[in-house]
């Protein structure tokens, strides 16, 4: 399973029960298809850079999530169709290794080069 990252924006004018709802159907899509959500962190209600669809403002929600490549898609699908959502941004994170891991490979290779 791969992790993934997604920020988006909800709309200012929705209230907070509409926006805990909205929040709920993003990550019941997520789990619905075989992800897990592993951090949802609500950043509230901030000035937008610039205006979207008429709004200056929107409530950011990131949201750290694991599944396989179906999952993501879906969610975008989703995101898209939305009108609760007035942004989005999904990112897939990169799996990295620890730095003695790597020394202790590039080592192996290079021994085994040797003989």
């Amino acid at each position: 399973m791969r992790t993934y990252e997604v920020l988006y924006v909800l709309r200012p004018d929705l209230g907070e029960e509409a926006t805990a709802a909205a929040m709920a159907r993003l990550a019941e899509v997520i789990t619905s298809h075989g992800g897990e959500v592993l951090k949802t962190q609500p950043w509230g209600k901030r000035r937008l850079a610039y205006e979207i669809a008429k709004y200056r403002e929107g409530y950011y929600v990131l949201v750290l999530f694991a599944g396989e490549q179906a999952v993501s898609q879906e969610l975008e699908r989703v995101l898209k169709l939305s009108e609760e959502v007035i942004r989005y941004l999904m990112l897939r994170k990169e799996d990295r290794k620890e730095a003695g891991e790597e020394e202790t490979n590039a080592a192996t290779e290079e021994k085994a080069a040797n003989e």
